[in-house]
């Protein structure tokens, strides 16, 4: 059999250790492309993140994974089986939805057994597999109580120890932790990573939250208008998005237009439409012909501010600061460039007086620390 070998942090992955792929699958909703051409792959014992803005498809993909739609085109596949005319309830999966689903008229434990019930397993069996995904999740005490009287994150435990309960292969996530406050939301990621490090299963998780998607996953798909637009590890997508869709919905950056101008070994110069002259240093994927479309991203972390000019060779720009907003342990700014250009900078909170609006101040960045990438905003 023919092997495909991919690198995951060290590791050799072979097709055999595939837990789940979509082969060119399509879906539409009378006659509307709401999942097209999509290709991935998921390894065993992976958390994998499918990442983007509402209605870009990944909760579609998400249920085609788990039976409760069917593809209009393409192949899926879980463990290598494929999953054509496969119902929900027969597929090697169990889901955790974001409204957790759970039934008010049973306790923790019954809504637990619930599906060991279904499927007429011993007592002593489901006996012994509820208090273990109790266990995991820790929830012991709390076995006698009613979903009403359980907060958010323990409602959650909850769903999570019910789709345990039933060890599937793979742990589809929709949403997760949508319905919850930001520090239980916080507190809930870390458990989750916990849980999926001491479980080994596969983690497929959808969410808008970019955040989430960085800390919790392995690799992550991002997906726009219902194509993937990159697939990589958090740092691979956050450090070298392929395309300006990916380097402004992940985390914050500044998008500037313009052409290639200049192109040599090591550096492309991008000319922009405010006549900026941006040196960046060449990537594999940055586009090296001449007058082509283009657009440099910059994070906003990656600029420096100075109250003097640094005399740098390239790539520092006077301007004016037009907003400061102080965040805690950074402080954002809003540059306002002699060309017109508004720049975003965020910086470490030094404890120093802040400086008043309408300072003059100078901006700058390495080369390295920009992309240009592809112009497909136009």
């Amino acid at each position: 059999m023919a092997q495909t070998v991919t690198q995951n942090r060290g590791t050799m992955t072979t097709e055999a250790s595939l837990d789940v792929e979509l082969r060119q699958v399509f879906k539409f909703f009378n006659s509307e492309p709401a999942v097209q051409d999509v290709d991935l792959k998921v390894r065993q014992g992976e958390f994998f993140s499918i990442l983007g803005p509402s209605g870009c498809g990944k909760t579609t993909t998400l249920r085609l994974i788990a039976g409760f739609e069917e593809p209009s085109a393409g192949k899926l596949l879980i463990r290598g089986e494929s999953m054509t005319n496969v119902p929900s309830y027969r597929r090697p999966v169990n889901t955790v939805f974001q409204s957790y689903a759970l039934f008010n008229h049973l306790n923790v434990w019954d809504n637990i057994a619930f599906g060991l019930r279904l499927k007429k397993l011993a007592q002593k069996e489901i006996k012994s597999r509820v208090a273990e995904a109790l266990h995991l999740v820790k929830m012991e005490g709390l076995r006698s109580r009613f979903p009403e009287q359980l907060s958010g994150g323990q409602q959650q435990r909850v769903a999570l120890a019910r789709a345990l309960v039933n060890r599937p292969a793979v742990l589809l996530l929709d949403e997760p932790l949508g319905a919850l406050d930001l520090k239980l939301r916080k507190e809930m990621q870390v458990e989750l990573s916990n849980l999926h490090r001491d479980l080994g299963l596969t983690f497929i998780m959808v969410t808008h939250d970019q955040e989430e998607a960085l800390s919790l996953s392995n690799r992550i798909a991002v997906m726009n208008q219902g194509k993937i637009e990159q697939i990589g590890t958090p740092s691979q997508i956050y450090e070298q998005p392929r395309t300006p869709f990916v380097a402004d919905f992940i985390g914050d950056t500044n998008l500037l237009l313009g052409e290639i101008a200049e192109v040599d070994s090591t550096n492309v110069q991008v000319l922009t439409k405010t006549n900026l002259k941006i040196v960046v240093t060449r990537k594999e994927n940055t586009p090296s012909v001449a007058y082509d479309s283009a657009v440099v991203s910059i994070r906003p972390e990656k600029i420096q501010l100075s109250l003097y000019n640094p005399n740098l060779p390239c790539n520092c720009f006077e301007g004016r600061l037009k907003n400061v907003m102080y965040m805690g342990p950074h402080v954002h700014y809003v540059v306002e460039l002699l060309c017109g250009e508004r720049i975003t900078v965020l910086q470490p909170n030094t404890a120093g007086s802040l400086p008043d609006r309408d300072t003059p101040i100078y901006a700058f960045f390495a080369p390295t620390d920009c992309l240009a990438l592809s112009n497909s905003l136009d």
